[in-house]
């Protein structure tokens, strides 16, 4: 049996822009939760991509949904697949990188393997998994769920949060609390290249942290 719900509204395209200005691990400064198992690694280096959850829900080797799903994602959506815990079939390759690629999508990010690495670097398609497998899933037709919450990487996605990923991970967020949380992350950026310039003018890191008044308070004499 499929479940098959309405794509989700897309989030704005400035918040979209505003999100790829930053970076995922300045967010795990300010946040602890929304981030998916980091596991799930960048096949390919040097992305980053912001984009609107579509999610999908395949257990075990059937990839018939994520075939129907590629009529009908959008540019600029990341799809998000649940694989139930199968980490031995790879449901993401060489032809589904290239329908997605030329529908526009964003990224994917697969919660198990993928295959034909060497397909997705060379259409350059943004993708995040737990590795490559030779061994695939086949059209088998037997159940799946499309637009529903799920589990990614142990973070509940649902359809239409606002997602965000890069070299160094991917997080989850509300759509209502991404633009706060971006230009809180932009703003520390911007005062790291500060603190960098301070370092190279002579000043040392714990003095400007802090971590020298802490440390030197505690200290036993």
């Amino acid at each position: 049996m499929f479940v098959i719900n309405e794509m989700p509204a897309q989030i704005d395209a400035g918040l979209v822009e505003l999100l790829e200005r930053v970076e995922v691990a300045t967010i795990g400064h300010v946040l602890h939760s929304g981030f998916v198992d980091p596991a799930l690694r960048a096949v390919l280096p040097n992305k980053r991509v912001a984009g609107t959850a579509v999610t999908l829900r395949i257990p075990n080797a059937d990839s018939a949904l994520l075939h129907y799903l590629t009529a009908h994602v959008r540019p600029g959506d990341i799809v998000l697949i649940d694989r139930c815990g199968d980490t031995r079939h790879a449901c993401w390759g060489g032809v589904i990188t290239n329908a997605m690629k030329l529908a526009g999508v964003k990224a994917g990010v697969v919660d198990g393997p993928a295959t034909d690495f060497s397909e997705i670097a060379k259409v350059d398609m943004p993708m995040w998994c737990r590795g490559p497998s030779p061994i695939t899933t086949k059209i088998l037709g037997l159940e799946g769920a499309m637009n529903v919450p799920v589990s990614v990487g142990g973070q509940v996605v649902k359809p239409g949060d606002a997602v965000l990923c890069d070299e160094s991970g991917v997080i989850v967020l509300a759509p209502g609390e991404a633009r706060a949380i971006a230009e809180r992350a932009i703003k520390m950026q911007e005062d790291e290249i500060v603190l960098l310039e301070r370092l190279r003018k002579g000043e040392k890191l714990p003095d400007i942290s802090g971590a020298t008044a802490l440390v030197e308070g505690k200290r036993q004499h």
